[in-house]
């Protein structure tokens, strides 16, 4: 499993990835990757000006993202779901919920240790709602997650005990899709999680990079964590593409 809490530090290193379009990455191994409308199915992780420059848990470059997205709803993807994180005031994970706390420090929560973030993602706000520039017509489904005053949630999948499910397997399992491509922020935090939960769950899953962008803390031993997330990631069977690696 990967690690399930890091704290974000200002002036983390990020994945560097093009701004707009289809990026040309000449003499990828996998140029063609044909999509099936059936079986086929984009996520789109947590595309929220709350995580981008301006916002109050932002990923430098996070806005990078929403183009490189738009073209693959236009193009390739007939189907997608998005997540939203979608958070109470006063959710038990803001710093702000813990007198005398800090955010990015650690606490002991009843589902394990817990990092308390700046407050984030508020319901209602306009900080916490997808990217206004983001092509919703072919978005089918949002998923908002979070929304639990009492534990905090990473993944697409299951809220951080592991086991309160967000109910988008069933929902996939019933539109009968077999592969997930996930795109969004960030790439070692809430895509890493999800991905990595959508493969034990027996999707097959592509991470598709140049529509993420990653944190990209540093690691003991050497690296960063998008390296060490990739590393894992790899290793569990799931795959990770460009935008050019799909058939037009």
């Amino acid at each position: 499993m990967l690690p399930r809490r890091t704290a974000l530090v200002a002036g983390a290193a990020l994945v560097s990835a093009p701004l707009v379009g289809a990026p040309a990455r000449k003499g990828s191994a996998m140029a063609g990757l044909a999509i099936n409308p059936t079986t086929d199915m984009l996520g789109i992780v947590d595309v929220q000006p709350t995580f981008m420059p301006g916002g109050e848990l932002a990923v430098v470059g996070g806005d990078q993202v929403v183009p490189v997205i738009n073209w693959l709803l236009a193009g390739p993807f007939r189907h997608a779901f998005a997540t939203q994180d979608w958070h109470p005031a006063g959710h038990s994970s803001f710093a702000s919920s813990h007198p005398g706390r800090q955010p990015f420090e650690t606490i002991a929560m009843p589902y394990g240790p817990q990092t308390l973030w700046p407050d984030h993602a508020i319901q209602g706000s306009a900080n916490a709602e997808l990217h206004r520039d983001l092509a919703q017509a072919r978005i089918e489904l949002v998923v908002r997650k979070g929304f639990r005053p009492e534990i905090d949630s990473y993944s697409a999948f299951f809220e951080n005990d592991r086991k309160t499910t967000t109910g988008l397997h069933g929902w996939l399992q019933a539109r009968g899709v077999s592969r997930l491509f996930l795109a969004g922020l960030a790439s070692d935090y809430c895509v890493a999680y999800s991905a990595e939960d959508a493969a034990r769950l027996g999707y097959q899953v592509f991470v598709i990079e140049d529509a993420c962008r990653g944190i990209g803390l540093p690691v003991a031993g050497g690296g960063d964590t998008v390296t060490a997330t990739k590393a894992k990631l790899t290793t569990a069977g799931i795959r990770f593409i460009g935008t050019d690696d799909l058939a037009a």
